[in-house]
């Protein structure tokens, strides 16, 4: 049988999973069969972490909001600070006051403030009659 001289097709696909795999250490960076195996290891890895990063990121910047809220105003968390900005429709994500927070505190002190003194202004009747300011026409005497 006479000898068959193989096409550059074969090479060629090695070679590019070995400039995929060129910063991996040791064998892992120059046998095929290791190379394949850690390539797609490290595929599935990155694409796990894609949405790793994400939750990671949104953690942090909840964190940091946080961080400023209760820094100055005891009474205030984060929690409430979110409710408040959706009730007053100024819809932003974590980062961007997580950016402002970092960058400059007294802007985030500013937009709390604006919120608190906006939502105390209206009168919770709830909380009043719960407390006793507020006697219904049943309990009052006449």
């Amino acid at each position: 049988m006479t000898r068959v001289r193989r096409g550059y097709i074969a090479r060629r696909r090695r070679t590019k999973i070995r400039f995929f795999a060129s910063a991996f250490r040791g064998a892992h960076s120059s046998l095929i069969r290791t190379i394949t195996q850690q390539k797609i290891r490290a595929l599935a890895s990155s694409h796990r972490d894609r949405g790793r990063q994400k939750r990671d990121f949104r953690r942090l910047w909840i964190t940091r909001i946080n961080a400023i809220t209760r820094e100055k105003l005891v009474l205030y968390s984060y929690s409430r600070l979110i409710h408040n900005l959706y009730k007053k429709q100024l819809l932003l994500n974590r980062k961007i006051p997580a950016q402002i927070a970092i960058s400059n505190k007294n802007c985030l002190y500013m937009i709390s403030n604006k919120i608190i003194k906006s939502n105390s202004n209206k009168v919770d009747y709830k909380v009043m009659y719960s407390k006793g300011m507020i006697e219904t026409k049943q309990n009052s005497p006449e």
